[in-house]
């Protein structure tokens, strides 16, 4: 039992109060230890942990660096134009170029007209000027209301993210506008306008620049050979070539499918591409009609009258053909290889839509050359089901065959020809047979009217074409007829070899 005494309290009170001190000290003791040993726990763990991802990262980077292809893309690099191939560059190991910083002047939209390749080159031009005008760009908006009606969007066709990403150390690409002008754009509020055909880009600066700055937003609704061919400036050419050669990769659905028909034409032996442009649109386009029917050459004019952007109406088919403004027919263009000496036996990979009249007209062409191939033969319906109906993407397939053929030979100067042309330039100077049409169909009738034996036809074809084999030359310059002249992207050579490599032509 506790005594009490006045003044002093109890003492079991004061044994009471020594044991819960007692017991306090200990419990901050067992916290005090188990906090070290939690934060020793959370040390490990984070250097675990950090370990890991070193490991991880390290491994990833030299699976990159090995294999290419492992790599995430954010590693990858993007061809030089003076590339032996696309792929043999591409997966190489790089970082992506540092942001431009630099004060935006506004936002430039783009709305791409035509087929395929007049829409790439379009792209490689607005890039361009939005890089010398410090603006914005939109990706590019491609088109759906022309002939072929191809409902493709700019990443249907595109790597979008390496389009933007490659491109970022030089100007800024967005995939949209901004909310508010988005909203203002949506409500009508852009101004529209198509740029003037074949400008140079003091144009853009005087003309252009001052509208984006006062409305922010500018849409330009046609795109198709707005910039020069010449009189530019070295780095806007190259940057022309860095966008078309660097920047505009294919999907990989694409990329994948092409790889699988080149394999498939490698496994039998050398292959040349014939771009036949015997189409339905282009024979009505050009008012062509060489050999065709009566009732198909009516159909074709109805078809010409049909589209109101189709500025040309009525046409002298002959004439045309005689001034060599014709795609050459089936049957003028199985003389031609056989003149050239094209090997009987050699695959021919048509790289064309449908072909009109189909069989009939397709008859001499595969009467001489046995082994004619197209993607929908030496595929499955299967592997084509995703790109039916999409004309742009079918395009794209046979840009990348064409690229890697032996040998390419377009029989029509138009869009893809010279873009496809241009490229295998700066891929080595890949063999391109550019035919000369305007000498071919006068020694065509000559030879079929029997006034020309077969032996001068063939080497007078021959020595017309020795020096067309698309080696090095200068770009023809006629500087009040830029229609006229060489087309820069047939002939980008600011992007390829020393100049005193090239020679006249």
């Amino acid at each position: 039992m506790c005594r009490v005494e006045k003044g002093i309290g109890s003492e079991c009170g004061e044994r009471e109060m020594r044991v819960k001190a007692e017991k306090l000290k200990v419990s901050a003791a067992a916290a005090a230890a188990a906090a070290a040993v939690l934060s020793r726990s959370r040390m490990k763990m984070w250097m675990a942990r950090a370990a890991v991802a070193a490991l991880l990262w390290t491994c990833v980077v030299q699976l990159t660096a090995v294999g290419g292809i492992w790599g995430p893309a954010v590693l990858k690099g993007w061809p030089s134009c003076s590339a032996p191939s696309q792929s043999s560059v591409a997966d190489k190991l790089v970082v992506l170029p540092p942001k431009r910083i630099y004060k935006n002047n506004g936002y430039l939209m783009v709305s791409c007209n035509g087929g395929l390749n007049q829409m790439r080159a379009a792209i490689c031009d607005m890039v361009t000027i939005a890089r010398y005008l410090n603006v914005t760009l939109i990706v590019p908006e491609l088109d759906k209301t022309s002939f072929w009606a191809d409902t493709s969007d700019f990443q249907d066709i595109f790597d979008v993210d390496h389009f933007i990403n490659s491109l970022r150390d030089e100007v800024r690409i967005l995939k949209h506008l901004p909310r508010r002008l988005k909203r203002r754009v949506e409500l009508g509020m852009v101004y529209s306008m198509p740029p003037v055909s074949w400008s140079d880009i003091s144009y853009y600066h005087n003309q252009i620049l001052p509208l984006i700055r006062k409305y922010k937003v500018v849409h330009l609704n046609r795109t198709d050979a707005r910039l020069a061919n010449n009189g530019l400036p070295i780095e806007i050419q190259k940057m022309r070539c860095r966008v078309n050669y660097a920047a505009l990769k294919f999907t990989s659905q694409i990329k994948e499918l092409g790889k699988r028909v080149i394999k498939i034409l490698r496994q039998n032996g050398p292959f040349l591409v014939l771009h036949l442009r015997y189409e339905m649109d282009m024979l009505a386009f050009s008012g062509c009609t060489q050999g065709c029917t009566d009732e198909e050459a009516e159909e074709l004019t109805r078809m010409r009258y049909a589209y109101p952007w189709w500025k040309e109406k009525v046409i002298n088919s002959d004439l045309k053909r005689k001034e060599g403004l014709c795609p050459l027919t089936p049957e003028e263009t199985a003389l031609v290889l056989r003149a050239l000496d094209i090997d009987r036996s050699v695959q021919i990979y048509i790289a064309a839509g449908e072909i009109y009249s189909g069989q009939k007209r397709m008859a001499a062409l595969t009467a001489a050359y046995p082994n004619v191939v197209r993607k929908e033969t030496i595929l499955e319906p299967s592997d084509l089901r995703l790109f039916q109906n999409h004309s742009s993407q079918m395009a794209a397939l046979d840009y990348l065959v064409s690229l890697e053929s032996d040998v390419f030979v377009p029989t029509y100067d138009g869009n893809m020809a010279k873009v496809v042309e241009g490229h295998r330039r700066c891929l080595g100077f890949r063999k391109t047979i550019l035919l000369n049409r305007k000498l071919i169909v006068e020694l065509v009738d000559r030879y079929n009217s029997g006034t020309l034996g077969w032996g001068e036809f063939s080497s007078s074809i021959k020595a017309a074409h020795s020096d067309r084999m698309g080696m090095a030359s200068r770009r023809v310059v006629i500087p009040d007829r830029p229609k006229e002249e060489d087309y820069f992207y047939a002939n980008p050579k600011e992007c390829l070899q020393r100049p005193e490599d090239f020679q006249s032509s």
